[in-house]
């Protein structure tokens, strides 16, 4: 199987999407789990407060992120880990739009990265009264995970994608995309 892509998943620090305060991936190559990486991270100014209900969701307060990574070097280590990978997030218009926001926060450039959507596929793959990640996550079997931690909320991501893959008998993103009617889209935006 050539299902090879990077599940990611971001928890932040307030409404912002420009407010990361921590990032998983789980690394996925023909269609199995081989690595993860994750951090928690300073979110990049002005953005760096903490919102009481994001606490509440994900548990992370200030104090966790003072010895974290900054924005700029957790990027780094997150392209580098990713490493051209196409990325997947369960509701991408999120975990895409932090990353997008968060880039453009501190003038980096945009990298080169397409991604897709577990929660638009998974619409077209299972039939749930609810697509949440946790719902989706128990439907495939995948019941013990700390859903709102990056890490956790990435690798139930990625196994959904490959039991989607499975299911449809598909062996790459490409025609999971196909068969779920979805597009693998570009990061950057098409003006440039």
């Amino acid at each position: 199987m050539a299902l090879n892509f990077t599940a990611i998943d971001f928890e932040t620090a307030n409404g912002s999407p420009s407010s990361p305060c921590a990032v998983g991936l789980v690394k996925v190559s023909a269609g199995k789990i081989i690595d993860s990486y994750q951090t928690l991270i300073q979110p990049p100014y002005p953005h760096d407060w903490f919102e009481p209900g994001n606490i509440k969701i994900h548990g992370i307060k200030p104090s966790d992120v003072v010895s974290a990574p900054s924005w700029e070097t957790a990027l780094g280590e997150m392209i580098e880990f990713i490493s051209g990978d196409d990325l997947m997030a369960h509701n991408a218009g999120f975990d895409m739009g932090v990353l997008l926001a968060s880039i453009q926060t501190i003038d980096a450039e945009i990298p080169d990265l397409r991604y897709g959507c577990s929660l638009l596929m998974a619409r077209k793959t299972y039939n749930l009264e609810s697509y949440r990640l946790n719902q989706v996550a128990y439907a495939i079997g995948h019941e013990e995970f700390d859903h709102h931690d990056a890490l956790a909320d990435s690798d139930a991501c990625a196994r959904i994608v490959i039991h989607m893959a499975k299911r449809h008998e598909v062996e790459s993103l490409e025609d999971l995309a196909k068969a779920t009617n979805q597009t693998i889209k570009s990061l950057r935006p098409a003006t440039e």
